[in-house]
């Protein structure tokens, strides 16, 4: 995507880039020559903006009428297009910082009239089993939503059916894009709040599926005695405690919406789809602690049988030290120097005493075999 800060003639918005990811999925929209992309709704019927409208002619068109709305999405946000964006909106400094600078926990901010959300998608790559997060900030105010992709990729399934027109004709499933949806985008800017966070909490079902079958794995490779399991299980950890810090900072940005529907006079209708992913959240909640608890029963389970395979070791090696420490107490006994000995000048001497060791070291053997050391 190419970003020309410092070209003061409005940016086109002429050659859309579609970036392809494993099995030839969707994975980005991105304009070779815009940062951003924005669609203008009436009535509930989307259309691209001008070509050459800035976000605050946006924000006039949203204005101009009731019933109208404007998206804006940023699939790969710079300083530049953010500034633009906060001195058309008047956003606080405080909210322009965190615009500029990512890597924050899912939250909810108000400042006036401005919603500010911060939340985490996940998805989970198999080659290496990690969980991949990608973080997007939404702004939205009366009339307007922007969506900010703030780790500059795009997570297919998640904002990308939102503003992809090509995916609408293509998608199997045209009731989850929210561009074909007319009746819930008279419902306004929450809408979009709505179907982003809907397709969040719907992708951790199959991070967790593939965090499940990693676990079924290793509780064999742990009963099997493979060395390498404990790597495994606290690398599995680490991943399952960041994706239950997603969700569960994620709870909370919906408990504040929730308890936000009577003072911002949320429609009913998208008071019920927003429960609705609250109730799909608090399973997925279930589910990572779930996973959370099997994991470290894991480790419990595996620093048993640890200690007992060594306990094992220390057992051999015991006995072994025991059985060679009986012929060497006799070598060192005859080893000393002293002249006056038993047997010492007897003919037989040498043989009788390599034939004791021999038997001393059997003996020790059979006995600590019978008694399942060896």
């Amino acid at each position: 995507m190419s970003n020309r800060p410092d070209d003061p003639t409005p940016p086109r918005r002429s050659s859309l880039l579609r970036r392809r990811g494993p099995a030839g999925k969707p994975l980005a929209v991105v304009d070779e020559d815009d940062v951003h992309l924005t669609r203008y709704v009436t009535g509930g019927r989307p259309a691209p903006a001008p070509a050459d409208d800035s976000v605050a002619d946006g924000l006039r068109f949203a204005g101009a009428a009731p019933g109208r709305m404007t998206m804006s999405l940023y699939p790969a946000p710079t300083e530049s297009g953010i500034r633009e964006l906060a001195d058309a909106w008047q956003l606080h400094p405080l909210l322009v910082e965190d615009l500029l600078h990512a890597g924050q926990r899912p939250k909810l901010d108000r400042y006036g009239d401005v919603l500010f959300l911060v939340v985490r998608s996940a998805r989970y790559i198999d080659e290496s089993e990690e969980v991949d997060f990608a973080e997007f900030h939404m702004l939205v105010r009366p009339g307007a939503v922007v969506v900010l992709c703030q780790d500059r990729r795009w997570i297919d399934g998640t904002a990308g059916a939102s503003f992809d027109e090509a995916e609408i004709e293509n998608s199997a499933r045209p009731e989850r894009t929210l561009l074909s949806d007319e009746h819930l985008l008279r419902l306004g800017p929450e809408a979009v709040v709505y179907r982003l966070l809907d397709a969040i909490v719907d992708g951790y079902a199959p991070v967790l599926q593939g965090l499940a079958i990693d676990k079924e794995q290793i509780e064999r490779q742990v009963f099997s005695g493979d060395a390498a399991a404990a790597e495994r299980i606290y690398r599995l950890s680490q991943e399952v405690i960041d994706l239950q810090h997603s969700t569960s900072a994620l709870s909370e940005v919906l408990d504040a919406l929730t308890g936000g529907f009577a003072k911002y006079d949320i429609p009913d209708e998208l008071q019920a789809y927003l429960n609705d992913v609250s109730d799909h959240l608090t399973r997925v909640n279930t589910r990572v602690t779930e996973l959370r608890d099997a994991l470290s029963q894991i480790v419990g389970v595996n620093s048993t049988l640890v200690a007992q395979r060594q306990n094992e070791d220390m057992k051999k090696i015991s006995g072994w030290a025991a059985i060679l420490f009986a012929p060497t107490l006799i070598a060192a006994v005859y080893g000393m120097n002293f002249d006056v000995m038993p047997e010492l000048h007897w003919a037989f001497g040498y043989p009788l005493a390599i034939l004791l060791m021999v038997a001393f070291a059997a003996l020790l053997y059979w006995i600590f075999k019978r008694s399942k050391w060896m």
